[in-house]
C-alpha cells in the first residue's frame, strides 16, 4: 500500500475546540459499540454476523485528537450534493460503529430499535433503477442483446433530464487518445487496473489506510466512512444524520489506487468527494456567497465543471502513471449513449473494457433516466407545455405510461444519455489549460466557486482559518504534478488553447 507517512497535519488555521467535547462521555470499562461487547475483547461473547455494508467512525482518543472544524457542531445543512454525494441503492442497513485504538477496531452490530437513519432523496437516488438487478440478468442470459427497460421509484425532475440530454464531443478526440493510449501500454483495461492500481484491499486495510487519511488532512472524527458493494462509483459523500459520510466501493479499493479516491473526496474539498469535495465544502460554509441566494447575489457562475474537473486531477495527482482513464471511459461512454441503444453501447464498449461486468455499470450510468433503452428518444410537439404543468413526473409519465389518472398527452421523452458524467473530463482539460493563472490555495479555500470567480471574490472572502488539503504545502510539487498529468495524456499547451481560447 501507498500511503503517505509523513508530516500527519493538514494546513489548517483552525480552533482546538474538538468537534465532540469528550468531557461529556461517560467512562468505559469496556469497549462496547451500541450496547453490545466487541467479540474481540470479549472472548465469552457469541460471534455475531456483520451486515455487507459495515460503517466506521474514525475518532482518536480524546488526547491525540486533532483540530477539528467547528462547523460540524451544528446540522451540516451547508452540504450540497452532487454527482459524488449521492449514496446509490444504499441499502439503509444497520451499521456497527467503532472506536479507533492502536490496533485493528473489532466490529460490533448496532441495534435498530432506537436508531432511525435519516436519509434524504437526491438525484441520484431518483435515477438508479429499481429493477436493475432483474434487468441485469435478464441482460446477461440474453447474450448482451437484451435492452433493459427500467423502472424509478422516485420522481424524477423533468428540468435535469432535459439539462442533461445532449451530450457533447467537444472533448471525443482528446478521451479516445487517452483510451487508445492505456490500451497500447497495457494491452487492456484489467491489466492496466491489476498493474497501476494494485490488489484490492481487506475491509480492515481500507479502514486502516482510512484513519491515516484523515488524520493526515486533520479531519479524525468528522466522517463517517462506510463500506458497500452497491455503487455505480468509486466512492461517495453524502450527509446522514448530520453528519458526512464517505461511501466507498469494495470492488474498487485497490492498493495504489485508494488514497487518490480519498483526495478526490476529501482533499479538494467539494462536498461530493471528501477529500477535495469536503474541504471545498466546509470552506463554501463560511463565504457570504453559500447558498442559493448568496450565489444569486454575487452571481456566480456554477461550481461544475470546477469542482469535479480539480477532485478528478486530485485523484491522480502523485501516481506514477497518472492516466486520465475513467474520466475519458466516462466522457466517451455519454457520446456513444446519445445514439446507441443499450446493447449497442455495451458492445462498442469492448474495445476498452473486456470484463462485462464492468461495461455493464458504465452503460447503466449513460442510461440513468431513460425507461427504454432500446433507442434514443425523441422529443414531443407540446415540451413547453408540460414542462409548465409537470415539473417533477414519474418515470413511467416520462415514457409514455398512459395509466395516469385524467391526464393524457403526448409524452415528453428525452434523447438516449445521461450527459453528467462529461463533466469530470471536461472540468479536467478547462483546469489544465489555466493551471498557470489559477491560485488553487485560494480557489480551495473560497470553497465551491468556479476558477473563473475566483479572483472577483477575493475581496469579499473569509480566509481566515480556511481549511487546506495537506499536499497543497508544497505548490511547486504541486505543479510538477499537474505538468506530469499535462504529458502522460499526451496534451500541450498549444492544443488546448486552441480547443478553449481565451
Amino acid at each position: 500500500m501507498v500511503l503517505d507517512s509523513g508530516h500527519q497535519s493538514c494546513s489548517r488555521g483552525m480552533s482546538s475546540t474538538s468537534v465532540r467535547g469528550s468531557a461529556a462521555k461517560p467512562k468505559r470499562t469496556s469497549p462496547q459499540s451500541n450496547g453490545l461487547s466487541s467479540p474481540a475483547t470479549n472472548p465469552s461473547c457469541p460471534r455475531t454476523t456483520v451486515n455487507r455494508t459495515r460503517t466506521l467512525v474514525v475518532e482518536p482518543p480524546a488526547s491525540r485528537r486533532l483540530s477539528g472544524c467547528s462547523l460540524y457542531m451544528s446540522t451540516c445543512s451547508w452540504m450540497r450534493r452532487s454527482e459524488s454525494t449521492c449514496t446509490i441503492n444504499s441499502s439503509g442497513s444497520p451499521r456497527g460503529r467503532l472506536r479507533s485504538s492502536g490496533s485493528l477496531p473489532s466490529i460490533s452490530r448496532a441495534t435498530t430499535a432506537n436508531r432511525t437513519l435519516k436519509k434524504s432523496s437526491c438525484l441520484l437516488v431518483a435515477l438508479r433503477p429499481t429493477n436493475v438487478e432483474q434487468e441485469k440478468d435478464k441482460f446477461f442470459l440474453s447474450n448482451y442483446t437484451h435492452n433493459p427497460q427500467f423502472q424509478y421509484e422516485e420522481p424524477v425532475p423533468v428540468t435535469v433530464l432535459e439539462k442533461y440530454s445532449e451530450a457533447s464531443d467537444q472533448f471525443l478526440v482528446q478521451a479516445l487518445r487517452i483510451l487508445n493510449a492505456v490500451i497500447s501500454k497495457y494491452g487492456n483495461y484489467e491489466n492496466f487496473e491489476s498493474i497501476t492500481g494494485g490488489k484490492l484491499l481487506s475491509k480492515s486495510q481500507i479502514w486502516s489506510c482510512c484513519r491515516r487519511y484523515m488524520q493526515k488532512e486533520g479531519c479524525s472524527g468528522e466522517v463517517v466512512v462506510q463500506l458497500t458493494e452497491d455503487l455505480l462509483s468509486q466512492a461517495v459523500m453524502t450527509t446522514e444524520n448530520s453528519r458526512p459520510t464517505l461511501t466507498i466501493n469494495l470492488l474498487a479499493a485497490r492498493q495504489y489506487w485508494l488514497e487518490g479516491v480519498l483526495r478526490h473526496e476529501i482533499g479538494v474539498c467539494k462536498w461530493s468527494h471528501p477529500s477535495t469535495h469536503y474541504l471545498r465544502g466546509v470552506n463554501d460554509a463560511k463565504q457570504p456567497w453559500h447558498g442559493s441566494e448568496g450565489r444569486k447575489q454575487f452571481g456566480l457562475k456554477p461550481a461544475n465543471p470546477t469542482e469535479e474537473g480539480l477532485a478528478s486531477l486530485h485523484s491522480v495527482l502523485f501516481r506514477k502513471h497518472p492516466y486520465l482513464w475513467r474520466g475519458a471511459l466516462l466522457y466517451y461512454t455519454v457520446s456513444r449513449a446519445a445514439t446507441c441503444s443499450f446493447s449497442e453501447l455495451f458492445q462498442d464498449l469492448q474495445q476498452f473494457v473486456e470484463n462485462p461486468a464492468v461495461r455493464w455499470e458504465y452503460c447503466v450510468r449513460a442510461k440513468r433516466g431513460q425507461r427504454d433503452t432500446a433507442q434514443p428518444g425523441k422529443r414531443s410537439e407540446n415540451e413547453n407545455q408540460l414542462l409548465a404543468e409537470h415539473r417533477y413526473c414519474s418515470s413511467s409519465y416520462l415514457y409514455g405510461d398512459p395509466q395516469l389518472g385524467t391526464n393524457h398527452c403526448v409524452i415528453l421523452v428525452f434523447p438516449g444519455c445521461f450527459s453528467k458524467d462529461q463533466v469530470y473530463l471536461d472540468g479536467i482539460i478547462r483546469i489544465l489549460r489555466h493551471r498557470r493563472s489559477i491560485d488553487f490555495r485560494l480557489l480551495t479555500s473560497l470553497g465551491k466557486v468556479s476558477f473563473e470567480d475566483a479572483e472577483g471574490l477575493q475581496r469579499f472572502a473569509e480566509l481566515d482559518n480556511a481549511c487546506l488539503p495537506h499536499f497543497m504545502q508544497d505548490m511547486e510539487r504541486y505543479h510538477q504534478q499537474l505538468n506530469h498529468i499535462m504529458e502522460t495524456n499526451q496534451f500541450s499547451d498549444e492544443e488546448l488553447q486552441m480547443l478553449l481560447p481565451e
